[in-house]
């Protein structure tokens, strides 16, 4: 991803054109798209009786230097052996997020040895990861404990559960993509977009939740779907497909209710319905800082994010190593102008059908048929990504495996 100096995160914004300008500066960061990474989560298993919840302490216990703030204030919160960042999620889940690479090798090398490595430390405390994208034994259930955390349960609880459900027991991941140089900006902004639901539905692996089937084949993506529209909808859509980025992920932004109301008290819940946008106008006591906008960005969910580069958090997490497959059908359909119109191309008869992905995943035949599309371009663009010899044919079979279950769906 390209990276800028740090910036003075305590300037007062005391309008709507400085907050459009520091968006602006800071989510959409342009040049040659050369850089990838991955953030990687699991929900955590005992590793006899995955139905046994698991505590603050066993993950402590497990992660020891490599613990997160949230769960040991006093901890180094050491990265892994190859940069990866720890994080453990409200609900127990662990995530890893890693360094980005400017090769698929290279980024499949060190995240497979950081993944060794935590799966290392989990193992010596009788613990595992989970391999589908929501926890299938156990109910929501609250691990960890922070004043960010309490205000999002206590935001969420006013639209139903789903929120729970998301915070405690879904596991996803996401794919991190250079936005690219300015004048191909928002074609990939556009493509990240398109290709979701027929992606959505080709990795879907969150059928099962609490001891039930659920009837969707993500009720990961159902749960996001479900809490808040006004910071889990996508911000682009097929109904207006030359929408400006910037402008549109601003206007986003602004009209977006307050998650979270830092403090020095305990409780962060804001006030119901105020959006970052009121706040400007003086809904609140004190004008908003750039940092107030830059945390209350990282309260926004949307199934692609911008946050310099396109964080694109549509998928479920996937079994073992098969978290490699997203990434290189990504990787290989952004890796060239051409090939991201293409997809772009073939995703447009379904790119706004998330409910129908989430749902039915592949038995829905023109999701199907777009995710076959899309499996064949990734195919045919593998060779870009250089992999060597023994990795690409491994990746090549998985992905026509892939292929074929798109095949065999109802057409």
């Amino acid at each position: 991803m390209v990276t800028s100096p740090g910036l003075d995160r305590n300037i007062r914004l005391l309008e709507t054109a400085d907050a459009a300008r520091h968006i602006a500066r800071i989510c959409f960061k342009t040049g040659p798209p050369t850089h990838t990474g991955v953030e990687l989560e699991w929900t955590v298993h005992d590793a006899a009786d995955p139905a046994l919840p698991v505590d603050r302490e066993r993950l402590l216990a497990a992660l020891g230097r490599h613990s997160p703030v949230t769960i040991d204030d006093s901890s180094p919160a050491a990265p892994l052996r190859h940069g990866s960042a720890v994080t453990v999620e409200p609900g127990g889940q662990l995530e890893i997020s890693t360094p980005p690479r400017p090769s698929i090798t290279a980024l499949i090398e060190a995240t497979d040895a950081d993944i060794a490595q935590v799966t290392g430390l989990l193992r010596a405390a009788g613990l595992a990861l989970g391999r589908t994208g929501i926890d299938p034994f156990r109910a929501p259930r609250p691990v960890v404990d922070t004043p960010r955390y309490r205000a999002m349960r206590c935001v969420f609880d006013r639209r139903g559960t789903a929120g729970r459900t998301m915070m405690y027991s879904t596991a996803g991941l996401q794919v991190c993509l250079d936005a690219g140089e300015p004048d191909r900006v928002a074609a990939r902004w556009a493509a990240a977009h398109a290709v979701g639901p027929p992606l959505l539905a080709a990795f879907a692996t969150a059928g099962r939740h609490a001891g039930r089937r659920t009837g969707w084949a993500s009720a990961r993506m159902a749960a996001w779907l479900a809490i808040d529209p006004a910071r889990t909808r996508p911000v682009w859509s097929p109904a207006r497909p030359d929408a400006d980025p910037v402008a549109a992920w601003t206007a986003y932004a602004l009209a977006a209710p307050l998650l979270c109301l830092r403090d020095d008290a305990a409780d962060w819940t804001p006030p119901p319905g105020v959006t970052f946008g009121d706040w400007l106008a003086g809904a609140l006591p004190r004008p908003p800082t750039t940092d107030d906008l830059d945390y209350h960005l990282s309260t926004l969910f949307p199934v692609v994010r911008p946050r310099g580069y396109l964080e694109i958090r549509y998928l479920d997490a996937q079994p073992g190593p098969d978290w490699r497959l997203p990434l290189a059908v990504l990787a290989a359909l952004f890796a060239d102008p051409g090939t991201v119109t293409r997809a772009a191309s073939v995703a447009a008869p379904v790119a706004d059908r998330w409910d129908a992905a989430a749902r039915h995943g592949l038995a829905d035949p023109p999701l199907a048929r777009a995710a076959a599309g899309l499996l064949d371009l990734a195919l045919a663009a593998l060779p870009r990504l250089d992999l060597p010899a023994q990795l690409h044919d491994e990746t090549t079979r998985a992905l026509l495996r892939r292929l074929a279950a798109t095949e065999r769906g109802p057409r």
